[in-house]
């Protein structure tokens, strides 16, 4: 049997097994998900030994080090949102709407799994607990394509996931891993009729790739150019804290700030509004106008001209480029011409400026006067999410249980047919 063939073969039984999902209940679920989740404290020397071999091949000055980086924190608070998903309402079942035609058919428009969700991603070992727990919480199969540099600590973490499937007498095969060799993507990309959707979460390069590539169809989700506009309006102390978050807090993930634009009306006040990112080491990348007001008022060695492929970036690092617009509307032109449509944002004292902004901007979730990094499953309440979702079919922004499911409708009658 050819490699090709076994993969097949495997996406077969993932397909059998999201048929028995459907068949369990949600205390069966959620019992799953926190056995899982009690029994990470124990696997977590196997996990981290695994995790310590992708480290060892990546250099530690690599933006993407932080994200496959694991440690015992960050696999306690893998464990404590594996509760939080199990504590959350099914997302199964819901009775979407409902009416009884004249003819008096009864119809009901309910919630359903979407079947097998492919998720490709990069190096991120916790979006393999984060993926299962989400697709099995609304009744879908898994199968994962990690990125080769995280193949040792995704391959612990679905051996822990699968034997405590295995130990609750359930079907192992509702989630599958590829190997982490690039020909297993082509394979998953082209699994019509055992793949129902394809989400990959990740680069700008990743997914295009997948939607050059993908005769299934493809939820784009993860790649986030984000730009904050200053307004001739905003406050200025309002706007250095939010740009210091927006940049720092974690600049590794897709909701950090990559361009801050500023009004030349407010060019006085950059020095100010970008002080606080000296204090981790932030490099600027900055247009001739802000560069000469920044040039002796930021570190040297920290600032440089910026040019044009400094904008339209997805940094993913301390890294960040400014650029000075003459007017509002200048602000609205960059944002669409570079945005990759996933989080932007105003600071402003100007409603008006504020209401503008907020119905022409084309993205995801749209912000005024707070940090983009509030882009989160969590923080919108929706208890996690799967990625978030930059497209404009099916779903949009954090996908949560919800959006992993689609609909049916049931129709029931009394014997009723239709005319001739």
């Amino acid at each position: 049997m050819t490699e090709h063939e076994a993969i097949v073969q495997h996406f077969q039984a993932v397909q059998n097994a999201s048929r028995k999902i459907v068949t369990l209940d949600e205390q069966t679920i959620n019992a799953l998900l926190v056995d899982l989740a009690d029994r990470i404290p124990a696997a977590a020397e196997s996990i981290l030994k695994a995790n310590r071999k992708d480290l060892e091949r990546m250099d530690a000055a690599d933006p993407r080090y932080d994200r496959l980086l694991l440690n015992e924190a960050r696999l306690d608070s893998i464990a404590s949102d594996l509760r939080n998903v199990a504590a959350l309402p099914s997302p199964l079942d819901r009775v979407l709407e409902e009416r009884t035609l004249p003819n008096g058919l009864e119809l009901k428009k309910v919630s359903v799994p979407l079947g097998v969700i492919g998720i490709i991603y990069e190096s991120r070992p916790n979006v393999t607990f984060d993926v299962f727990a989400l697709c099995l919480k609304s009744g879908n199969a898994t199968v994962l394509k990690g990125g080769s540099d995280a193949a040792f600590s995704n391959i612990a973490i679905v051996e822990l996931i699968q034997t405590v499937i295995r130990d609750r007498g359930l079907d192992p095969e509702m989630i599958y891993l590829l190997p982490a060799e690039r020909e297993a993507a082509h394979i998953l990309l082209n699994a019509v009729g055992y793949i129902d959707v394809i989400i990959p979460r990740g680069s700008q390069q990743l997914i295009d790739f997948a939607r050059k590539h993908s005769t299934v169809p493809v939820i784009e989700t993860g790649a986030g150019i984000v730009h904050t506009y200053f307004d001739e309006s905003g406050d200025l102390a309002i706007g250095r804290d939010i740009v210091f978050n927006a940049k720092t807090r974690r600049p590794s993930v897709c909701n950090a700030l990559d361009t801050l634009i500023v009004h030349e009306s407010r060019i006085d006040d950059l020095p100010v509004l970008v002080e606080l990112l000296e204090e981790k080491m932030v490099q600027l990348y900055a247009d001739e106008a802000s560069y000469y007001k920044l040039l002796n008022r930021y570190p040297d060695e920290l600032l440089q001209l910026a040019t044009p492929e400094n904008f339209g970036t997805e940094y993913l690092s301390l890294k960040m480029s400014i650029k000075t617009v003459a007017s509002f509307e200048e602000a609205l032109d960059h944002i669409a011409r570079h945005s990759s449509k996933h989080s932007e944002a105003i600071i402003a004292s100007d409603q008006a400026q504020i209401d503008a902004f907020m119905k022409r901007v084309d993205a995801a979730a749209v912000y005024a006067n707070t940090s983009t990094a509030f882009t989160d499953g969590a923080q919108f309440g929706l208890g996690a999410e799967i990625g978030i979702s930059t497209q404009k079919l099916h779903a949009r922004g954090p996908m949560a249980l919800r959006e992993l499911c689609t609909y049916k409708w049931l129709i029931e009658g009394q014997g009723q047919v239709r005319p001739a």
